[in-house]
């Protein structure tokens, strides 16, 4: 009768375990075990000149495809990484990095791109390190303007805050590595790229506006604005996933961004995507 006992035991731990293995095949895919004893860095863009050099360099690339979204996997500098197109905007970035988080666990995030300048004397090809993101576009309005509010998280209900800051590790490496990087000059006088680590801004508008980049430098004490860090820093904060957002200036935001986004965004996803190279090596 106990060896009958524990033979029925073995058998229910058995399919438990059967079960249990098909429940996460069927809502993850395969990777979640074939990917999770290596160590892989996410990295990802919001279009595809901000992660062509970095697709170009990938070495034993394969392509996989997640509700739609093409995910490409190999190494980089000797890493092991998976690269992703998020597409414009905060939904879209969202989205696409819950799909890579939950498909590949990484052990960070870098967001590679574009953006405008807003902090005093920042140029095209300049490089911000983000310190911190920021929804400017999440809050109340009043006929005062917006007064931003924290986002909450789904989960837990607890606020996140305002800023949601990076990866105080990631931000010392890149610091440290940043002025060894090979970068493109700009303009006619061969102007090489600054280096200053600030607040990246963040709202679902592309912005050609004096008047709003005086507002967000006043208010927010911003260095420059695009359409999805922060949505990826949200993602990344409530999951406890180390991050860092990397963006080179091709325009100032201003009345000009139209014209100057167009002549310069080669050139800054070039120096954004170089110092992701650069901080791979150092990882």
């Amino acid at each position: 009768m106990f060896n009958f006992s524990l033979k029925l035991s073995f058998r229910a731990s058995i399919r438990t375990i059967f079960i249990n293995t098909l429940i996460l095949l069927c809502l993850f895919g395969p990777k979640v075990f074939s990917q999770k004893t290596k160590t892989i860095t996410a990295i990802v863009g919001a279009f595809n000149a901000e992660i062509q050099l970095l697709e170009d360099s990938l070495k034993n690339k394969e392509e996989h495809r997640v509700k739609g979204v093409c995910f490409l996997t190999g190494e980089l500098s000797g890493k092991s990484v998976v690269i992703a197109l998020t597409g414009v905007g905060k939904v879209n970035a969202a989205m696409t990095t819950t799909l890579l988080l939950m498909n590949w666990q990484p052990e960070r995030l870098i967001f590679t791109g574009i953006a405008g300048g807003i902090a005093n004397g920042i140029a095209p090809g300049d490089i911000v390190i983000a310190k911190s993101c920021v929804h400017h576009d999440f809050g109340r309005l009043q006929n005062e303007g917006i007064t931003l509010r924290p986002t909450r998280n789904p989960a837990t209900l607890q606020l996140n805050p305002i800023y949601i800051p990076s990866d105080s590790i990631l931000i010392s490496i890149a610091q440290k590595i940043a002025p060894k990087c090979p970068y493109q000059a700009v303009g006619k006088n061969n102007r090489m790229p600054q280096i200053l680590t600030g607040i990246i801004a963040t709202g679902d508008v592309f912005v050609n506006s004096q008047s709003k980049v005086e507002e967000l430098r006043k208010n927010l004490k911003a260095d420059a604005i695009e359409m999805e860090g922060a949505a990826v820093a949200q993602v990344c904060y409530q999951m406890q996933l180390p991050c860092l957002g990397l963006r080179s200036i091709s325009d100032n935001a201003n009345g000009d961004a139209h014209q100057d986004m167009p002549n310069f965004e080669k050139i800054a996803a070039y120096n954004s995507a170089s110092l992701v190279l650069g901080l791979l090596k150092a990882l």
